[in-house]
């Protein structure tokens, strides 16, 4: 890792040595896209610097950013930080009273609208007094406009610089435990797990990824952002849900990263065109297994991807060997918020389903006397705005960060979780249940896109499932219902098989409206909201458990 360069020196290096290669690909709707190279994103981002500049902003302040990924958002992440700013990203699917939380919080100065689903809904959250600035794809407002402020206002020049100890991005938590976090990135932290990231994936300007998973989270910050403004891989992004497949077979990505849930939504398109038994025969067959493995991958837009990695929450390990099979160079992840998603990656040699890798290059590791994974990261956190409280709680003594998950390490490195601290629960058992292994162990099931497994305080645990896209409609029908309900009959034996008495499942309960962000039960990361979750289904547990039958559906 470089001691000296900072991630805007980078961009500037990257300006003056490639001012004409393509470096944005952004859907303008209908098929069309709109390139901007290098020296066009730079010279916009200056312009827009200056700009805020003009504003009468002091030098630290905060700037937001509200909307999904685009090309603007980059452009207007330069022009906060040549500026002299902070970037606070919300996430593009926050209600209005999360809006102006993080708003408030903040302190934030102005803020940047971009490409929104919902604005009409979240717009009671910007205070009214607030500079406001409309992206190109963004709804329509009466707000002063990206182009037109490009248009007349002159460039910063030079190399604007900012120093290792400013602060770069307050980066707020996706909340699945409470009120948002602020965790504070100065440039020296952002910079150093940056270019960790580049060498450890060998990112070049010849890789392309695209861009999708929300901005906000620090996942898609570090891997993509962050990681091509050190490495310079050009980034493609997604028009919208529908027009997904065509994007991806757009960009072509030679790196792609996801998440558990849309990894499982990929192999559930598979199998609704392809059953699994066939495809497992045909992937048995040496002659055609690579032939079947690069179709399917073709198919998914995959074809090019030389390393995919899946990161935010835990897959399941069977689940990442189905994709090795097919060809795929699937590799799980560990990191979070706090050390700037620069803690451990499966690599070449040290991937075993099941375990997140090793540690990235400067991260060190131990395991506390109770389990707990503890982490020293080059990318470590300044500390959460405005809550020293939290800081001293969060890291030991000797300055390693509590990461509040369960952890178990091999002597080669391999770093294996088995739950976290805070959603250990006892059953009137007495002993403590780790959810996260189960549901992981549950997930593995084609029928069954997501699980959350309770019981605080009952007989046993028991697990909400929903069961995948392509198996809800089938429900309306008596003979599939009965069949689905023989298969989770099974699972459940075959699930309970593997666990120690105190974690057995008294039943499955197949819940008939999916969780969704819209519906308050995942995150903006598709992480489940466990709290909400059982507080929904609270009311029913006793006649669940008086019934005793082993699936419900609800």
């Amino acid at each position: 890792m470089s001691s000296n360069k900072l991630i805007l020196d980078y961009v500037y290096d990257r300006e003056a040595a490639s001012p004409d290669t393509v470096y944005l690909t952004q859907p303008t709707g209908g098929g069309a896209v709109r390139d901007y190279t290098w020296r066009q994103v730079l010279d916009e981002a200056r312009r827009m610097a200056a700009h805020l500049q003009s504003l009468g902003l002091e030098r630290g302040d905060r700037v937001a950013l509200l909307s999904k990924n685009c090309a603007h958002f980059f452009m207007a992440e330069l022009a906060i930080w040549m500026g002299g700013y902070t970037t606070v990203a919300i996430f593009p699917t926050e209600g209005a009273d999360t809006v102006r939380y993080v708003l408030e919080h903040s302190e934030s100065k102005a803020i940047f609208v971009g490409k929104l689903d919902t604005w009409a809904a979240q717009e009671p959250g910007v205070p009214e007094n607030l500079p406001r600035i409309a992206f190109p794809l963004a709804p329509k407002t009466s707000f002063d406009t990206w182009d037109a402020i490009v248009g007349r206002t002159a460039p910063l020049t030079g190399r604007p610089a900012r120093t290792g100890d400013e602060l770069a991005m307050l980066i707020y938590t996706s909340g699945s435990t409470g009120q948002p976090k602020g965790v504070m990135h100065n440039f020296a932290g952002v910079t150093r797990a940056s270019e960790g990231i580049v060498a450890e994936i060998k990112i070049t300007p010849a890789d392309r990824a695209l861009s999708y998973l929300p901005l906000a989270h620090v996942f898609e910050r570090a891997y993509v952002e962050c990681a091509s403004f050190v490495g310079g891989m050009h980034i493609y992004f997604a028009e919208a849900l529908d027009t997904f497949v065509a994007d991806l077979k757009r960009a072509r990505p030679t790196i792609f990263i996801s998440v558990p849930r849309l990894w499982l939504k990929f192999q559930a398109g598979v199998l609704a065109k392809m059953p699994a038994k066939k495809l497992d025969l045909l992937l048995s067959i040496p002659l055609v297994k690579r032939l079947i493995g690069k179709k399917v991958l073709t198919g998914l837009g995959l074809d090019s991807v030389r390393l995919a990695g899946s990161g935010s929450a835990p897959i399941p390990a069977e689940l990442i060997s189905w994709y090795r099979r097919l060809g795929l160079n699937l590799l799980e992840g560990y990191a979070m918020s706090e050390d700037f998603a620069y803690s451990h990656i499966s690599q070449v040699g040290k991937a075993l389903p099941g375990y997140v890798g090793v540690p990235l290059a400067g991260v060190d590791v131990r395991i506390s006397e109770d389990g707990e994974v503890l982490i020293k990261s080059p990318g470590r956190m300044v500390g959460y705005y405005k809550q020293p409280d939290l800081d001293a709680e969060c890291f030991t003594a000797d300055g390693y960060f509590r990461t509040g998950d369960k952890g178990e390490r091999r002597p080669d490195g391999l770093l294996k979780l088995t739950g976290r601290l805070k959603e250990l629960f006892k059953t009137s058992k007495g002993k403590y249940v780790a959810p996260a292994p189960i549901e992981n162990r549950i997930n593995e099931h084609t029928l069954i896109e997501m699980s959350c497994v309770s019981g605080v305080g009952q007989p046993s645990a028991y697990a909400m499932v929903v069961l995948s896209e392509t198996e809800r409609p089938k429900m309306k029908d008596a003979a599939e219902r009965q069949r689905v309900e023989a298969e989770l009959t099974t699972w459940l034996k075959a699930v309970n098989s593997g666990l120690s008495n105190y974690e057995e499942l008294a039943m499955f309960v197949v819940i008939s409206e999916p969780w969704s962000i819209e519906n308050g039960m995942l995150t903006p990361t598709m992480k489940i909201k466990r709290s909400k979750i059982e507080a929904n289904v609270e009311p029913h547990l006793d006649a669940w458990y008086g019934a005793k039958k082993p699936v419900f559906f609800v």
